[in-house]
């Protein structure tokens, strides 16, 4: 008899506890951001109501063109899983596949967020004050927000060096402090802000550099880099948004920005 009572009274504090109004709310909270989060490639009414934009809407690349061209890539770039892809490159590699992209809107003063993929080995690019040039490359005259896999090159070794080449610094200009990259496989955050040419980077909520163009300090960097022979280099704006092919697969969404 003692034992059912005590069955009975275990019975009943755990169907009270499962119908209390603390336990509907925590489910409730949970669900309301298991449904927050599983949202990609969408603008919340906050970010409506404070100018942002989509570059791209996890179904279509309707927003972006190849480099110097009309129309996008016809092989390479492509919509897979809510992500705009640049495949690994094929060897060998057929005509027409993947090479740079870039928005068909230029942006002036703008914050631009980016979520990326790598895969191993991957390198690639965001870029920004892009200019097309007949017969010039888009890294000749457009500052580079780097993408890499910064371990595998790290261990790489030999005559590659790493400084101002990692995820998050401005290619071959500066580097960030420390490493703010999440492993391949993972989704990474990029953030880019620029006003009246002061440059911020930012990878995952952590500042990776910031310059001023046209700055003494901007000048001597340019002066030292792979962009010396470039006298357009950093000076377009407005300019067209870009992605680079570096013949690895990267994946890209929850592409945004806003005017400032």
């Amino acid at each position: 008899m003692k034992n059912q009572l005590t069955l009975s009274l275990i019975a009943f504090l755990f169907y009270a506890c499962q119908s209390s109004p603390g336990a509907e709310q925590t489910t409730s909270e949970d669900d309301t951001l298991q449904t927050t989060t599983s949202i990609q490639n969408a603008l919340t009414p906050e970010e409506q109501t404070a100018g942002w934009q989509l570059l791209f809407d996890g179904t279509s690349a309707e927003q972006w063109r190849g480099y110097g061209q009309e129309d996008m890539p016809s092989l390479g770039w492509g919509v897979k899983d809510g992500a705009l892809v640049i495949d690994k490159t094929p060897n060998p590699k057929p005509a027409g596949f993947g090479g740079d992209i870039i928005t068909k809107e230029k942006f002036g003063n703008f914050e631009l967020m980016v979520d990326f993929m790598i895969s191993d080995t991957a390198n690639s690019g965001i870029f920004y004050f892009v200019m097309e040039e007949r017969d010039s490359p888009m890294w000749h005259n457009a500052p580079e927000y780097q993408i890499l896999d910064n371990a595998t090159y790290a261990k790489m070794g030999g005559d590659f060096d790493l400084n101002t080449h990692r995820t998050g610094d401005n290619y071959d200009m500066q580097s960030a402090a420390k490493d703010f990259m999440k492993p391949v496989g993972e989704w990474n955050t990029a953030r880019i802000i620029q006003k009246n040419g002061h440059v911020e980077h930012w990878l995952n909520g952590n500042k990776c550099i910031e310059y001023q163009v046209g700055s003494p300090e901007w000048e001597a960097l340019v002066k030292k880099s792979k962009f010396k022979d470039y006298p357009k280099y950093g000076r377009t704006t407005p300019g067209y948004i870009g992605l680079q092919d570096h013949d690895y697969e990267v994946r890209f969404r929850n592409i945004k920005i806003r005017s400032l």
